[in-house]
C-alpha cells in the first residue's frame, strides 16, 4: 500500500493470515478507526464476490482472519488503504502472490468502485524511493500525475482502475501457482 505522511510518501506493507476459526476478524498496526472500517469494507467485498475471483464461499465460515499492518508503533489512518487490504485478502484466499513491485492505493466502496485519494505525489514519490516498478491508482487521480516529476514518471508505469477487480487482477501475480502452503480454491 501507499501512504501520506507529513514527511512524504511511504509504502506499508499489508499482512493477511487466516485460522481455523468462525468468522473472527482481528486488525491490528496501531489503525485508526477509518483504516479499520476500509479493512471491514474489504472483506465484505471479497465475501460478496468470492465467486468470481475464484474462492469458495464456504471458505469463510471455516476461518478467522487477522490483518496486520507491521511498524505498529506508527499510527495509520484513512481510507486509501482499502485497494490494498481487498487485494491482500484476495491473494491469501486464491493463493496467488501479490507482484512484489507493485503497489497501489485508493479507497473502496461496498460494491468495489474505487474512489479517489490525496497525496497522489508523495505516495508516487515514495513507491519509487522504495524501488516500486508499477503503481495502480484510482482512475480520477490520473489528472494527479501533472505533479509528479517526469523523470519518475517515465521510471515507472501506472496503472488506473475504477473498480476493485481491475486493480486485483493487475496486483495478484498472472501465472504464479499458489503461494506454498496455501491450497488453490
Amino acid at each position: 500500500g501507499l501512504v501520506w505522511t507529513p514527511v512524504g510518501g511511504d509504502i506499508i506493507f499489508i499482512e493477511s493470515t487466516r485460522m481455523r476459526g468462525k468468522q473472527g476478524l482481528l486488525i491490528t498496526g496501531s489503525l485508526g478507526d477509518v483504516m479499520k472500517e476500509s479493512a471491514q469494507a474489504a472483506l465484505s467485498w471479497v465475501r460478496a464476490n468470492a465467486e468470481s475471483l475464484g474462492i469458495d464461499p464456504e471458505e469463510f465460515a471455516k476461518w478467522d482472519l487477522h490483518i496486520h499492518v507491521p511498524a505498529g508503533a506508527t499510527p495509520k489512518d484513512g481510507p486509501s488503504a482499502g485497494v490494498a487490504i481487498a487485494t491482500s485478502l484476495a491473494s491469501l484466499f486464491t493463493g496467488r502472490p501479490i507482484q512484489s513491485t507493485v503497489a497501489m492505493t485508493g479507497e473502496i466502496t461496498l460494491r468495489g468502485r474505487v474512489l479517489p485519494v490525496g497525496g497522489v505525489k508523495e505516495k508516487v514519490i515514495g513507491a519509487h524511493r522504495a524501488g516500486i516498478e508499477t503503481v495502480i491508482l484510482p482512475e480520477r487521480n490520473e489528472k494527479d500525475l501533472e505533479e509528479i516529476p517526469e523523470t519518475i514518471r517515465d521510471e515507472m508505469t501506472f496503472r488506473f482502475a475504477g473498480d476493485v477487480r481491475e486493480v486485483v487482477e493487475l496486483a495478484l501475480c498472472p501465472e504464479c501457482e499458489p503461494a506454498e502452503g496455501s491450497e488453490k480454491r
